[in-house]
């Protein structure tokens, strides 16, 4: 009795933890937004579909100004594009590349090659960007706690004008009275918040219907969002589903040889008493 109640004070915690809403930012700001996605748990594995109209909206939007330097363009067969579809992906990107003379010069990509980065480098993706540079998106859902849903709420999070937001819902971001939003900035619920917070660089990126899915799948911001925040899920750990099988395998196997021993250990000590 006194085990069982030792490991209901272990697990305790643990589900009270994950029941507890998520907040946008060092624990103040407006819980995240609800989500559920099919990549989580033990079990989870990626929407192959949603992951290819996620890089859909990479490569049409966000490519622009956020570079994805660990992903190389063969690790999109992974998302089941075909061989070919890879390397015309690739070939409509120019790289640079030195000649057997040891001369800079531009190329059709490869489908070895890396994703191309927007700009040459980061003190001129900073000039571009209002002095600071856009962040890389190889490793941005495992960056901080609750990365899918935070990047989710992000997307979604955007206000047109803060000035004709409610009274009490300005009172429950805790904004001062003196809040201003400076030039080339934008308002976001879940960045940075605080009274003199949610303030962005990133104009927002999405809006309902900009992206035509070429497999005519739903484009409305929730969905769009979901389906960017599964291929940054994938490009952040493109090996997640085989570690899952890994895992469960030797689960297995630690089940089985657990009850061998139980069993050897029964027929060893039957006749010690």
């Amino acid at each position: 009795m006194r085990k069982l109640f030792a490991t209901g004070a272990l697990i305790l915690p643990l589900l009270t933890a994950s029941a507890a809403p998520a907040m946008a930012e060092g624990g103040h700001g407006p819980a995240l937004l609800p989500a559920t996605f099919s990549f989580e748990g033990p079990f989870g594995t990626y929407d192959r579909g949603a992951a290819q109209r996620g890089f859909q909206i990479y490569k049409e939007v966000c490519s622009a100004c956020h570079s994805l330097s660990l992903v190389s363009y063969r690790n999109l067969m992974d998302l089941g594009l075909s061989e070919a579809a890879v390397k015309g992906i690739a070939a409509d990107v120019q790289v640079n590349d030195v000649n057997d003379k040891g001369e800079t010069i531009e190329r059709p990509g490869k489908p070895s090659d890396r994703f191309k980065k927007p700009f040459p480098n980061e003190a001129a993706a900073a000039a571009a960007n209002g002095g600071a540079a856009p962040p890389d998106l190889s490793l941005i859902i495992k960056a901080r706690p609750n990365g899918a849903r935070y990047v989710f709420s992000l997307l979604q999070g955007y206000v047109e004008d803060v000035d004709k937001l409610p009274a009490p819902e300005k009172a429950a971001l805790g904004l001062a009275k003196d809040y201003k939003l400076e030039d080339g900035k934008s308002f976001n619920k879940y960045f940075h918040p605080g009274e003199q917070g949610y303030k962005i660089g990133m104009a927002k990126p999405l809006n309902d219907g900009q992206i035509t899915y070429v497999d005519g799948a739903k484009n409305d911001l929730a969905s769009m969002s979901r389906d960017v925040v599964t291929f940054l899920a994938w490009a952040a750990e493109p090996k997640m589903e085989e570690r899952k099988r890994t895992g469960v395998r030797v689960i297995l196997f630690l089940l089985i040889f657990a009850g061998m021993m139980y069993a050897v250990k029964r027929k060893v000590w039957a006749n010690a008493h």
